[in-house]
């Protein structure tokens, strides 16, 4: 009877120790919620910003990136990882609760932007050099397919003796699993589908050849139907309707770009940074002081919209009320607001030198801007356009939420 008293009293002491380390863990550690957290791309340092938008507070800073000049990031399932695509080839994974790099690897030597897929299983990164696209675990950052661009036949070989292959860009992720890019030199689109890969089935590659010339960006719609990319050596577009894909690829818009007037664009508008608001798409002008709008349903231009110089992107906010507008240099200065359904101009806004990037809050109450000659984070009231706070950040580009890992194409 003496025995199971002690070991009652011992299991009862023992359990309030642990109770007790427990509670002053707990106490220790601040919890964070990923939900409405974010990250900044530092550009200049190769450093990020850890965010939260609902206090608009800087958390933390990870160093340690590579070049950053023209990274992009997405978020794993649970919002706790980012993968960060560096131009220099770098992937980096971040654990944004820990605010540390998870993982890093040099996956090539010049990168231009990545996706993760459906399932959130797989990172794809589009490759400049050596060209083509790779394809990682996202838990572990192995590798799970390497797809070979086009060669360039004709072209000198490279330093190494391998041979030159067409540049990736405007990769985008799609339902069911599947990645679609466009080939710059070689004038392609294509689909890798990994639909089958959890069943053991090998990787599908379809091709679509002869889209037009120069593919130099894309997009893919809200809904992940539409696969639009924009064409730098001619006018035009080209159509990748995901849910007829046997039909091919179309050209639409035939008089989008610079013209027969060859105006001078001192930057090629991002094709990501289209607004789609209803029936209309949102379009920025190539070299030109005007927002084209399109008809989704017909993909026609049904009107145009005067701005204040070329537009770089343009960004609807989550309610699709108004459409924020920043432009090229030299007028990187400056903001426009418009409404969407009469087209008018609410607001001109001049936060700074080189707005570079925006980001609307999960619900739209607040937007985001990198201003980053004057290396600061403006926050503005999307309501009233009035600006409600400033935050310090060292040449700042890119804004990433993380709302962005439940968005197709984000």
């Amino acid at each position: 009877m003496k025995k199971a008293f002690l070991h009652i009293t011992s299991a009862l002491i023992l359990g309030s120790a642990l109770t007790a380390c427990v509670n002053t863990v707990e106490q220790n550690t601040p919890l964070r919620s990923t939900g409405d957290m974010g990250v900044i791309i530092e550009r200049a340092t190769g450093q990020v910003q850890i965010v939260n938008h609902t206090n608009k507070t800087v958390l933390s800073e990870v160093d340690g990136l590579g070049d950053l000049s023209h990274a992009s990031i997405v978020y794993s399932r649970d919002q706790r990882y980012a993968y960060v695509f560096g131009r220099d080839g770098g992937l980096t994974k971040i654990d944004i609760l820990k605010d540390k790099i998870d993982n890093r690897v040099i996956q090539s030597g010049n990168s231009i932007g990545g996706a993760i897929s459906q399932d959130g299983k797989l990172v794809a990164v589009s490759n400049y050099t050596p060209g083509g696209v790779k394809v990682f675990d996202s838990e572990t950052l192995e590798t799970v397919a390497v797809i070979d661009s086009t060669i360039l036949k004709g072209k000198p070989l490279n330093k190494d003796g391998s041979q030159v292959r067409s540049k990736v860009v405007g990769l985008v992720d799609a339902p069911n699993n599947r990645f679609i890019f466009s080939l710059f030199d070689s004038h392609e689109i294509w689909v890798a589908d990994f639909s089958g890969r959890e069943a053991g089935e090998e990787m599908k590659l379809t091709k679509f050849t002869d889209i037009g010339y120069f593919p130099y960006d894309a997009l893919i719609s809200p809904d992940g139907r539409y696969y639009i990319a924009g064409l730098f050596g001619e006018d035009g577009m080209a159509l990748l309707d995901l849910w007829h894909i046997e039909k091919g690829v179309t050209r639409i818009l035939s008089d989008y770009g610079k013209g027969d007037k060859k105006l001078p664009v001192y930057k090629m508008p991002h094709l990501e940074g289209w607004a789609m608001a209803g029936d209309y798409a949102f379009m920025p002008a190539v070299g030109q002081h005007k927002v084209l709008v399109v008809n989704t349903k017909t993909w026609q231009q049904v009107a145009e919209i005067p701005a204040h110089s070329q537009p770089i992107f343009v960004m609807a906010q989550p309610d699709n009320r108004q459409i924020w507008v920043n432009f090229a240099y030299p007028d990187n200065n400056t903001i426009q607001v418009f409404n969407t359904e009469t087209f008018e101009l609410v607001n001109t806004l001049t936060p700074g030198p080189a707005v570079l990037h925006m980001e609307f809050t999960p619900r739209g109450e607040h937007v985001w801007m990198s201003v980053r000659d004057s290396n600061e984070i403006h926050v503005y009231d999307t309501k009233t356009q009035a600006l409600i706070k400033t935050m310090p950040s060292k040449s700042p580009s890119g804004i990433f939420f993380t709302n962005r890992a439940h968005q197709i194409g984000l």
